[in-house]
Parts: structure tokens; sequence; C-alpha cells
């Protein structure tokens, strides 16, 4: 295997060994602590700019399995310890490596990713490049900026997902939604209309949705002006239900504030817990910004509060329809333990408020 280069925007390089597309690429730097799941990692479009370092050293194990895909992978790199060249798993189609070539994302492996992950954590999210020679000029890295993600992941045309039993009508507005999003809605009966990220409020509210489901997408919310002022339009007049960037754009529109958080929150194991009750669920997170709760004081109240550095999970509209988290509830992958606020949706269509157990 050819030598390439981890190069951080700082100067520090880390020698490693390619895998996947042959080419160099410049992006944001971010680790996730999922130690399954990558699939869904590599497929899931909130990874749009971004250099995706797995924490977990061994990757690859189970190998390819295409039903696994979460949409189509939008990553700029992708870096791990040890990359599995003989998966063993029944479902497995073919090796990551391979898969990483098809889809053009360059990689490395046998970097220090626990090294890596320390300076992360100590300084913060830092821009990096692979490349095959060390560059002698740093510019490119440190000039990169993760932009315009949410219109390059985004659907171009809407489409209609239609469940066996129909008992509502949703409009999912597509920020970099996953799949999972639409097979949740349509085992609870929901024909799911998705839209693409640029759609008119008038457009949605012509269509006499029973429910709005607002997805997960990458990049920084406030970059999204149209989309904001939009939203601005539709909370309060259709019930709606938020998740990850869904989450902070609905903030962003009731006058709210986001903030960039130091490393941020990826992985499978991140743990919620609710404000009111008893109850830290261990969710699915892949985000870089946070809604600032006390911004939106009188207008939402907390719901759900990160157990590890009590950031804003979670917030509740009153009077409005409309609730919204910054986890993933429809896992894909990482646990279910957050499945059931699908159905607290489902309740907010049928006219009954949010209620914490």
């Amino acid at each position: 295997m050819k030598k390439g280069y981890l190069v951080l925007s700082d100067g520090r390089v880390f020698e490693g060994k390619i895998i996947g597309a042959e080419k160099n690429a410049v992006g944001e730097l971010v680790f996730t602590t999922g130690m399954e799941g990558y699939l869904e990692t590599l497929t899931d479009p909130s990874y749009a700019g971004q250099i995706i370092m797995q924490t977990f050293p061994l990757i690859g194990n189970y190998g390819v399995i295409e039903e696994d895909f979460e949409g189509e992978p939008a990553a700029r790199g992708y870096v791990v310890y040890d990359l599995c060249d003989y998966p063993s798993n029944f479902r497995s189609e073919y090796e990551l490596d391979a898969f990483l070539k098809k889809k053009g994302i360059p990689g490395l492996m046998g970097v220090d990713t626990r090294q890596i992950t320390r300076i992360i954590r100590e300084q913060g999210v830092i821009n990096a490049g692979i490349y095959d020679e060390i560059p002698a000029d740093l510019s490119e890295i440190k000039s990169y900026a993760v932009q315009g993600v949410v219109a390059a992941v985004s659907c171009k045309e809407k489409e209609t997902f239609c469940p066996a039993e129909q008992k509502y009508s949703v409009a999912l507005i597509d920020y970099g939604s996953k799949k999972n999003i639409v097979r949740n809605l349509l085992k609870r009966g929901c024909k799911v209309t998705v839209f693409p990220h640029d759609t008119r409020a008038e457009e949605i509210l012509q269509g006499n949705f029973d429910g709005l489901m607002l997805s997960n997408g990458p990049g920084d919310p406030a970059e999204n002006v149209f989309e904001i002022k939009q939203l601005s339009y539709l909370i309060g007049k259709i019930p709606t239900f938020g998740i990850c960037l869904g989450h902070q754009l609905t903030a962003l529109a009731m006058g709210g504030q986001t903030m960039k958080l130091k490393y941020g929150h990826r992985g499978g194991n991140q743990p919620v817990k609710e404000v009111k009750g008893k109850r830290t669920y261990i969710t699915s997170q892949n985000h870089g910004y946070a809604v600032v709760a006390s911004s939106l004081k009188g207008v939402a109240e907390e719901i759900f509060i990160n157990a590890n550095d009590g950031s804003s999970e979670g917030l509740n509209y009153p009077g409005k329809k409309c609730f919204t988290v910054q986890f993933h509830p429809e896992a894909a992958s990482g646990p279910h333990d957050a499945e059931f606020l699908f159905d607290r949706f489902i309740a907010l269509m049928e006219g009954k408020e949010y209620a914490q157990e």
C-alpha cells in the first residue's frame, strides 16, 4: 500500500497508508465514537464537507451491505486505525475499501487515531488534508470552510412514499435526510412527501398535511437564511417534529441562537437526560453546532440536555404544536432508545400536547 499523510492545519503530520480513492482532499476533521455503524456513518449526508475519523480501531469487519445505506456519501475523506481486508458477515457484499474507491472517497489507515482524537478534544475541530505527499503550503487546508452543503445533499425534486395502510400525511423537508426517518414514519401509517430544502412554506401549507418533519443535515445552521425564513411561516400552523439540523433551524426561526461546539457530538453512545423526568437515554448523534436554550426563554422549554456537557438536546414550543431534538431518534446506526419520539409526533398530529413521561 502507498504511503499517505494526514496533515493538520497547524502543521502536524501523521503518516499512514492510502485507502479508498487515490486523490488528495481537504475538509473539517471530526471524530465519531461509534463501535459499529460505519456504513450508516459513511452514507449520512450530515458529514458533508468533513473528513471522518473513527475512534474504534477496527473498521470494515462486517464488510459493505448496501441495504444499510442511509443516503449518498458526502464526506470528504475517511480515516481509520485498521481497515479489515477480510470481512466476515453473511450479509456482506464486498469490502469497505472497494466502497471507498467506488464512491471516490480518499482515506488513510494506520495513523494514530487516539492521539489525533486527543488533539481535537483539547484544541477543538480542526481542518485537515489527506495527501500522497506532504504539502509545502498549508493555505489550502487553513482556508477551507464547510459551506453550501445543505443544497448539495438535499433532494432536487419532491418524492412520495406510501405505507401499507395510510393514517396520516406528513411533509418531510430534506436538509440531508437519512432514509430511516422515512421508514419510521411509514411503519406508523404516514404517507411521506419529501420536499427539497428550498421549498416555500406556501407549497407545504397548500398540501393540507397532518404534520411536518424537519430532517437532519450538515453545516452551520445560521447559513440557511432562506430555509429559516420559511420555517418562521410554518411553525405554529402545522404539527412539527425537527431532528438535528431541523432542531437548530427551528430555534433560529423562532428567534433563538446557535453556537459551534468545541468538537461536537458524533457516535452512537451520547447520553441525553430528560429535564423534568428521571430517564437518561443513550442516543445516536452527529452535529457540530448546538442551540443556545437561554436565547429562547419564554418561547420554548428545554426537554432534554446532554448528560456530558449540559448542552441543549431538545425543546418544546408550547402553543406552537412543535418539538425538536438534537439527537437522532431514528438511530441508523445506534441505539433505538429514543424511537418513541416518533410516537409523540403521531400524538401531536392527533391534537395532544407534548408531555414528558
